[in-house]
């Protein structure tokens, strides 16, 4: 096949239209559904994300690959079905960007005035094709849960349901600390932790911190920390005591501050 022109991925919707095709095609793919796919289309945009967070730029061409791939084989499934085609996808995404962009693309706009456009204008997208009023209309629940909770705060936030500062916040996360303290069943137990995550979101918000990466970050730190543990003890880790663990836990976060 040849190599596709700059910026056109339709010679990918052919490798599509091959491996989907009813008597020639891959068995696999052609078993294959939109739900059957939609975990693969999260993973490799976890994997995206990844590279990211790695500097991996070398990988970050191939993950971004890969989920465009994602993009092609939902696409093909959909056409199939009598839907719409990767061409629509594109041409879609195209015009929704100019849409939404008039302060770049029309005329007498200010930039300035360019989030606030933005937001405007997928309000009114969201009213004319959803007929749930809400401010919360439209968040997907399928989203992770930490995004989730992040987007619904920003929702509420945008009609005045929010608090004026992060001392407010930080009051409703004690407040939830003790209710955790309180809880007296598996399910109550379950709620409340809930309500503390949700607040820390809230805080995370409040300080605009981005919840998923500092997680990710502090996934990546434990990580590292804790094999820095293993290292220092060898093969007989496991067998000291906790409070001999927790001094090769301080000597870790010793090293790595250079301390």
């Amino acid at each position: 096949m040849s190599k596709a022109s700059p910026a056109d991925i339709m010679p990918l919707a052919t490798v599509m239209a091959r491996l989907r095709d009813p008597d020639t095609g891959c068995p696999w793919d052609i078993d294959q559904d939109f739900a059957s796919i939609a975990p693969y289309t999260i993973e490799e945009a976890y994997e995206v994300a990844d590279a990211i967070e790695r500097n991996d730029i070398a990988g970050l061409r191939d993950e971004l690959g890969d989920l465009l791939l994602q993009v092609a084989f939902h696409s093909r499934m959909a056409e199939q079905a009598g839907h719409f085609a990767l061409q629509d996808v594109i041409d879609g995404i195209t015009e929704k960007m100019i849409r939404r962009h008039p302060h770049v693309f029309g005329e007498g706009a200010k930039r300035e005035d360019g989030h606030a456009q933005w937001e405007a204008i997928k309000a009114a997208e969201r009213a004319e094709k959803e007929p749930d009023p809400s401010a919360l209309a439209g968040v997907a629940i399928a989203l992770p849960a930490l995004l989730r909770a992040e987007k619904l705060q920003k929702r509420a936030a945008r009609t005045g349901f929010d608090w004026p500062d992060m001392v407010g916040v930080i009051d409703k996360i004690a407040e939830e600390l003790d209710e955790v303290r309180a809880a007296g069943t598996a399910d109550e137990r379950e709620e409340e932790v809930g309500d503390l995550i949700f607040a820390v979101v809230n805080l995370a918000r409040h300080l605009k911190v981005d919840p998923e990466t500092a997680l990710r970050k502090a996934n990546a730190k434990f990580d590292r920390r804790f094999r820095s543990m293993e290292d220092m003890a060898g093969p007989d880790f496991a067998g000291l005591s906790l409070d001999d663990k927790e001094g090769l836990w301080q000597r870790a976060k010793r090293q790595e501050k250079g301390a």
